[in-house]
Formats: structure tokens, sequence, C-alpha cells
């Protein structure tokens, strides 16, 4: 299966991508999404159809959408620029301008690659008129203001060109007639960029894969036993009964136990009349797994008898005490945006939000209607009905099939389409 990444950029961002990168990117598929201006970009986060990772095409956008980035649990970049792009700028201009750098005001990101060009090419006519935006970030920046640097030093006849890293400002310079070019951004750098992206993606889902284990210690209860079916469906784990001690110890994977932690029904745990105290462990193997869940669930009957967990990965770096108030929760999808896409894909909004926080809880895009029956703890038939109303309606599509049995019928693989962000 390809990689699927969103890059989020200007249109001639966009354009420039898909025109000039003639490269093998057999195994990513690159979905665009446009702004106009860079405090747009974050508005394209609640809209991302499933992906791998997300993608910016600079510094600007990616400052504007970073609060918004903190909830997605995958990969985000932006395409950095550095001295490459200011010095390949300043060369095109000479070259096809006949401009000596002195004479072009410049916007970038980080006034020391002009410093740094200068040192490593002992340029003759540095460049006088610089402007940043790295400490502006995001609350002091203005489109306006580089616009008007810009102007005031070519009215001034101070320069003959602008050099700008902002597209937005390149369209306002255009409309004011003011000789402008935008930054180079080289090929090479944007192909090494996605093939991070494509890279941070393979890695993430890895890590989300390896292999997990949860012990939980709940004191003076009777009613553990149907508590931890519960958790080990919601945590999409096995539950097993251990011999040696009559305890129990649910496995899943990495990715899943997160998904569970960052969830209302673990915050949940911590609020019932009878304490509870919770291990969790990573590992290459269940039983590395298991043996680090234990040490964690070790350090929280230590640390507080009224509930907490702690988790301890493959590396033996232990965290915790949870709940944190910190920690990001996942609240009831009743805000106006969740009501108004239940509404477009005609579901309800409970199963609608099983259905996001299902397809969260996966490090895999692809699903089957079995998995997200189990998931849901709904039957088949209803499942498919309900995937059959998505897929109708352009909202899910059936990317391929499997055959996990010698007969019968192969069943279809699906994948969803519609902003899950």
């Amino acid at each position: 299966m390809k990689t699927k990444i969103a890059l989020i950029g200007s249109r001639e961002f966009i354009q420039r991508v898909e025109t000039s990168i003639p490269y093998n990117l057999n195994n990513i598929e690159l979905v665009p999404y446009i702004y106009v201006e860079p405090q747009e970009a974050s508005l394209h986060i609640k809209n991302l159809t499933p992906c791998d990772a997300v993608l910016f095409s600079g510094a600007l956008p990616y400052f504007f959408s970073k609060q918004e980035c903190s909830t997605l649990s995958v990969p985000v970049l932006y395409l950095e620029q550095d001295e490459t792009a200011l010095v390949t700028s300043l060369l095109y201009i000479l070259h096809h301008h006949g401009i000596e750098p002195d004479r072009v005001s410049i916007d970038l990101m980080d006034l020391s690659f002009i410093d740094h060009a200068q040192s490593d090419l002992h340029l003759k006519n540095p460049p006088r008129y610089a402007m940043d935006y790295k400490e502006r970030l995001p609350h002091h920046f203005h489109i306006d203001d580089f616009t008007d640097f810009h102007r005031q030093l070519f009215h001034g006849g101070q320069t003959d060109m602008a050099l700008t890293s902002i597209h937005a400002v390149y369209d306002r310079l255009v409309e004011l007639h003011i000789p402008c070019m935008r930054m180079i951004d080289p090929a090479k750098s944007l192909i090494r960029t996605i093939h991070e992206a494509h890279a941070q993606s393979l890695l993430a889902k890895r890590k989300a894969a390896t292999i997990a284990a949860a012990r939980l210690s709940f004191q003076e209860w009777d009613g553990e036993l149907e508590l931890l079916h519960e958790l080990s469906r919601l945590m999409n784990g096995t539950l097993q009964k251990n011999e040696d001690d009559a305890s129990y110890t649910i496995y899943s994977n990495r990715g899943s136990i997160e998904h569970f932690m960052e969830s209302t029904d673990f915050h949940s745990l911590f609020q019932l009349e009878h304490p509870v105290l919770g291990g969790f462990g990573y590992g290459p193997t269940a039983a590395e797994a298991e043996a680090n869940a234990q040490t964690a669930l070790a350090f929280a009957q230590k640390v507080d008898a009224d509930g907490c967990a702690f988790i301890l990965n493959e590396e033996k770096e232990l965290s915790g005490p949870y709940p944190d108030k910190s920690k990001k929760q996942h609240l009831k999808n009743d805000t106006p945006d969740m009501l108004s896409l239940a509404k477009q894909l005609k579901l309800s909004p409970a199963n609608l939000s099983k259905l996001v926080q299902f397809h969260k809880s996966r490090s895999a895009r692809d699903f089957t209607a079995a998995e997200l029956s189990d998931y849901m703890q709904i039957t088949r038939r209803s499942t498919e009905r309900i995937l059959k109303k998505l897929v109708d309606n352009g909202s899910a599509k059936i990317i391929g099939e499997e055959m996990t049995y010698a007969q019968g019928r192969p069943r279809a693989v699906y994948e969803l389409t519609f902003p899950i962000h």
C-alpha cells in the first residue's frame, strides 16, 4: 500500500511539486490541500482525510497550525528553508536579471542564513536589506509588515527586486507592480523532505505495532473480570489469565494502548469507587512487554493507593503517573462540526464517533468489516450496512480484498475518505 502524505501549501507550491519532481514516487501518494495565506493552513487540519503523514510547505503554515496538529496521530513535518534555498535564489536573480545581492530585499525564516551564505561564498556585494519572521511567529506575524518592507525599499530606490519566501507577499507585490520573485525551494530538498515524511510514517507504524501488555490491579472488588473483558475490547487486545498467580494480562499493541490512554474510558478507570492501579509495558516480545508492565504496575503500587498507572517502554523509560491533567482527553463528539458531518454521512453521531475512534486506534488505514464489527460491538450485518452507506456516499472506498481462508468469498478491505481529524 502506498504511503499517503497530506501536502499543505500555497497553490504555487503545490503546482511546483506536481510539475517539477519527475521522481519515482511509486510508494508515495501526495494529497494536496491549498491555502491562500499561511494563517489559513490550520483550517485544513480538521478536514484531513485519513493519511500517514502531514507535510507543510514551510515553517509559516506549520507554526500557524501547530496547535491543531497536536491532536494528530501521524508524523507532521515541514519543508525547512536553509542557505541552499537562499543561495539558489540569489544566483538565479544575478544570472537572469543581472541584479547584485545588495540590491535585493529579502524576507526569510532566519537572518543567520544570510550570514552563513556570505561567510561561505565570500560575497563582494552581500544582501543588505533582510527581514525575518522567526521571532514573530505565530502572534506577531502580519503579511502587511513584509509587504511594506519590500515596497518602501523599492520606492525609496534602495532595491531593484524583492525576494520573498511568503507566497501571499509575492501576490501583493505583483499587484503593486514591484519586481519580485519567490524563494526557490530546490527540488533536491523537497524530495528529501518527502522521503523523510515517508520514512517517519513507516517508523510510526512500526512503533505503533510494538507489542504491548497491560497489568491492572483492582482492590477490594469482585467485578474485575467483567471490566477486564471490556477494557480488553477497548484496547483491541486479548485477555489472558496468568496461571502462576491467577492474575490477568491484556496483550495488544502500542498504538492501541496509547490511544486508549488518551480516551475518556481510561480516565474513567480512576473515577471508580474502588481504586485501580495499572502498569503498561512495551517490548519486542510478549514476554518482555509483560515484564515491563509488571514493573510499571509495581511503581503504581508504590506511588498512589487511590489509583494511577505507569508506562515502561522497551528502552526502559518510565513515564507516569497517569492520568495526568495535562494529557489530551477525547470529549464527547457533540460539536456542531461532528453533528454536521454525521448528517452528511447519514450516520448517527454515536456511530460516527465510534468510527472515528476505531480509525485513530489503528496503525493502518485499511480495515475489514469484521475488524470494525469487533470494535463497535455490533453485528456483522449492521457493520456492513454502515459500510455500504459510506461507500455509496463516497465516504469510504473498497481498496482491495483479502482471502484468509481456502474456501469462501474474499473479504473486502476498506479505507475511509472523509475528514477524521
